[in-house]
């Protein structure tokens, strides 16, 4: 489509600053320059309409995304609990431990898991119970 010519008319200081930065923006000519301007300026505009349009969209693919992550995440807790409570029972079964053992073994993990914020590592537990 061919360009049209349009009078316009600046102050003397905005024609200083479209002067200094057209070459900055990359663009072969004033013209250009200020059509870009423009363009943006329209979009600037037209912006609350498009956020209008745009945020629901985002917000129900963010809410479908959490919802996906959290049945994985729902599932793979269900799975690693059956395995803790497997565990669990074959120690029990293995060892015969009393109840003031129990209880002392229960505030040393509840502490031991606040100090390494949730990350179980069982070569440390290895040697912890080792020494």
């Amino acid at each position: 489509m061919a360009k049209q010519k349009m009078a316009v008319y600046f102050q003397p200081e905005t024609i200083k600053k479209i002067e200094q930065e057209y070459h900055e923006d990359n663009c072969a000519s004033k013209t250009e320059f200020i059509e870009k301007a423009v363009k943006l300026y329209i979009g600037y505009l037209r912006q609350q309409e498009e956020v209008n349009y745009l945020s629901p969209m985002i917000t129900e693919k963010v809410k479908a995304q959490i919802k996906g992550t959290e049945q994985r995440l729902a599932r793979l807790i269900f799975k690693v609990a059956v395995e803790l409570g497997k565990l669990s029972h074959m120690t029990a079964a293995l060892n015969d431990v009393d109840d003031e053992t129990l209880k002392s073994l229960h505030a040393m993990c509840v502490t031991e898991v606040r100090k390494i914020n949730g990350i179980i590592d069982y070569e440390d537990a290895v040697a912890y119970q080792q020494d």
